[in-house]
């Protein structure tokens, strides 16, 4: 078999053979089914790292390598997702398929893993019997090259053959566990991924028994002396605490000291892998990380790489990402820290504005800047409005902030206008009384991204126009009617993405609570797809808002919804617990219209509603 050709070009072509067979499931089935005896011990055995590859890692002494410094090409270039308002968009996740890098280099090892990955997706429990007894050989082998491969073998099927594979978990658990301590790096940092991929059945099956062991024994590995480890260890552990959640909490006194313990010890490349851990911590636990003695621990070591790294630092972007998760997790606890995370924000994005302008002016003297910049330092803003609230006001009254926004929001890339509306919104909510003077600039600039065409940024400019119809009450009169049309366009879409048309559908609500005159004879044209939209939101402010502009729309053009009131009464029955004042709104409503089509009529309206709606009308409303 080619796969395992000595010339290893050559077996990676042939490897690569059964990854191109695999894009056809169906095909792949048919045609690999009599083969996968012979083709699975193959590749666990390509799997197995070559005489080359340990002399290159010097897998075969127990190297701590720590204290030496990274090179710069050792450091990957890092891209940044822009934020998205209420909510994060339909196929959008974080999910990296390749912790320790286990897929990164491409070889005949890499190559036979994904291999194994991707034919373990199609056949599942179908692999198991020839899998299982080569992987119990592989791992209770002697040498260690064949137990570090029988190990990534086992984290290579996981997501294909979890319910197979389930039955085993309680003795292969322990078995990784142990495996954290082997003498042999590689073995450590293998171990590290491959427990990474179990996780979600230690949350979820197994918590008592497994969650603390894998949490304390990869914070151990985050420590390790060889840097290949700590890069496994930290990766690792960042999807624990994805997993973990809340779960993760009682052990944040253990977690902060090992995390600020590795910033001390941490070259530059795994500094980039442990701001992501740091981040995730603080995305997971939330606002269990403003207590005194966590923000004691974690922020002074974070403003000292924070104040020691210069403004075009590589290291400054993932630093900046950690950090807006940090605010927004600790709140008003990160108050003390603003500051001088705002003034360098501000910097970043003067600096980014000002060096477009002249790669303009001057393209064949200066470089377009790199936008991930501009965008995170606005995400970042974004994130300390959001979480500060009226104690960010006095920071934004005292500089250009609002000026460089206003030409942030006008910018060719979509990603820098999408997180520029994210922080209109924030600030909006935050600190109205700064934005209303740039209301005449926002707005038009808002209407002009009502595109769905760009997804997340219409959704940002969406929601910020929101939030400003709220704070701006009446004043929104003189907009209503030509930036109407352009809502009522995006609502009725033809399946249209979930979290733009309930923005949309808030939008429009909140439109009609100080503009109802205006927007209620237009009530037809979107009702029905604001109704379906508005049904899925679970109880909120928000959809307490939208409400409201309905019922009192309805008030003022009750025809405008006899053609879609069946739609009407199911997304009033969608509210579990509405305040009372909204309750009355919807009784009135309701009891409006039985009174005007009659008792007999309303009986065989209702007559033809789904048995839960009916009952549940009934029950609440009394209709």
């Amino acid at each position: 078999m080619k796969t395992q050709d000595v010339n290893e070009n050559i077996a990676v072509e042939a490897c690569e053979f059964w990854l191109s067979l695999a894009e056809n499931s169906d095909v792949c089935k048919e045609l690999l089914s009599p083969f996968l005896s012979k083709l699975v011990p193959v590749l666990i055995k390509c799997m197995r790292y070559s005489e080359s590859d340990i002399i290159a890692l010097k897998g075969n002494c127990d190297e701590e390598d720590a204290m030496v410094p990274d090179r710069d090409e050792d450091i990957k270039p890092r891209f940044h997702k822009s934020k998205v308002a209420a909510g994060q968009l339909n196929g959008e996740d974080n999910e990296d398929d390749g912790g320790d890098e286990t897929y990164a280099e491409w070889n005949i090892r890499r190559c036979s893993a994904a291999s194994l990955d991707v034919l373990a997706s199609i056949f599942k429990q179908e692999l198991l019997p020839i899998l299982l007894p080569i992987l119990k050989e592989a791992l209770c082998h002697s040498e260690w090259e064949v137990k570090e491969s029988g190990i990534l073998a086992l984290g290579a099927v996981a997501e294909g053959c979890m319910s197979g594979i389930t039955p085993h978990l309680h003795e292969l658990i322990p078995f990784l566990l142990s495996m954290l301590n082997d003498k042999k790096p590689l073995v450590r940092s293998i171990t590290c991924w491959t427990l990474s991929r179990y996780c979600s059945w230690v949350v979820d099956e197994a918590r008592e028994q497994y969650f603390e062991p894998t949490l304390k024994g990869l914070l151990v590995r985050v420590l390790d002396g060889n840097k290949r480890v700590q890069e496994a260890a930290c990766s690792a552990f960042a999807t624990v605490e994805e997993e973990g959640g809340d779960f993760i909490a009682p052990y944040l006194s253990d977690i902060l000291q090992t995390l600020v313990q590795a910033f001390s010890i941490y070259q530059a490349k795994n500094l980039l892998i442990l701001y992501d851990a740091v981040g995730t911590l603080a995305n997971s636990v939330g606002s269990a990380l403003s207590e005194p003695v966590y923000v004691q621990v974690l922020m002074p070591p974070l403003m000292d790489k924070w104040q020691r790294l210069g403004n075009d630092d590589k290291e400054l972007f993932p630093l900046l990402e950690c950090v807006s998760s940090v605010a927004s997790a600790m709140g008003i606890a990160f108050l003390p820290y603003c500051e001088p995370v705002y003034n360098r924000c501000i910097i970043l994005i003067t600096q980014s504005l000002r060096q477009s302008v002249e790669a303009q002016q001057r393209p064949n003297e200066v470089e377009m800047p790199d936008k991930d910049y501009l965008i995170v330092a606005l995400d970042l803003l974004s994130g300390l409005a959001e979480s500060l609230g009226a104690h960010i006001d006095p920071l934004i009254g005292r500089n250009e902030v609002l000026q460089l926004l206003s030409l942030c929001a006008v910018d060719p890339t979509p990603e820098v206008r999408q997180s520029s509306f994210a922080l209109l919104g924030d600030l909006t909510k935050a600190c109205w009384h700064h934005i209303k003077p740039y209301t005449q600039t926002f707005i038009p600039i808002l209407a002009m991204n009502f595109d769905p065409s760009h997804i997340s940024v219409c959704n940002n400019a969406i929601w910020a126009f929101g939030e400003m119809s709220l704070k701006m009450g009446v004043e929104m009169k003189q907009y209503v009617l030509s930036v109407l049309p352009h809502l009522i366009r995006v609502m009725n879409q033809k399946d249209g993405q979930r979290t733009l048309l309930e923005n949309t559908a808030i939008t429009i609500g909140r439109l009609g609570t100080y503009c109802a005159e205006e927007v209620a004879p237009h009530l037809v044209t979107f009702i029905r797809p604001a109704c379906f939209s508005l049904r899925n939101i679970r109880d909120n402010a928000e959809k307490e808002s939208a409400f409201r502009g309905i019922c009192y729309m309805i008030n003022v053009n009750p025809s405008g919804v006899v053609n879609d009131f069946v739609f009407l009464c199911d997304a009033i029955a969608s509210w579990s617990t509405p305040k009372p004042e909204l309750k009355e709104m919807f009784s009135r409503i309701l009891n409006g219209f039985r009174s005007q089509v009659g008792i007999e009529n309303w009986t065989a309206f209702t007559a033809q509603f789904p048995p839960p709606l009916r009952e549940r009308l009934a029950a609440q409303y009394d209709v």
